[in-house]
């Protein structure tokens, strides 16, 4: 797994790519931790337009990250979402909470 960001305009913007499993839940999550607490961003974007695979610990993270955000009184959306997450994403139903577009 891959990560870039970038925050401007209060908005933290997280390109994710490669596979998201178990051991790249736990380093995307510390990533961004460090850069939620640093940054105190009010939007939160995941661009998932170059993960190929993810399991259920990207939803885990999502989750936290929704937290987190709500926290801080800011919001969570995850983007440009390839045909094998969003299968993951829909069976969790996570999309209730979470919005996802594209």
């Amino acid at each position: 797994m891959k990560l870039t960001s970038n925050f401007a305009g209060g908005r933290l913007t997280v390109e994710v790519s490669g596979e998201l499993d178990h051991h790249g839940a736990g380093e995307l999550m510390a990533k961004l931790t460090e850069r939620l607490e640093s940054d105190l961003p009010r939007e939160c974007v995941l661009d998932l337009r170059e993960l190929k695979f993810m399991d259920s610990s990207g939803i885990a993270v999502m989750m936290r990250v929704t937290k987190r955000m709500r926290a801080l009184g800011g919001r969570l959306r995850v983007e440009n979402v390839r045909e094998q997450p969003r299968r993951v994403i829909e069976a969790s139903g996570i999309g209730k909470i979470i919005e996802i577009d594209g």
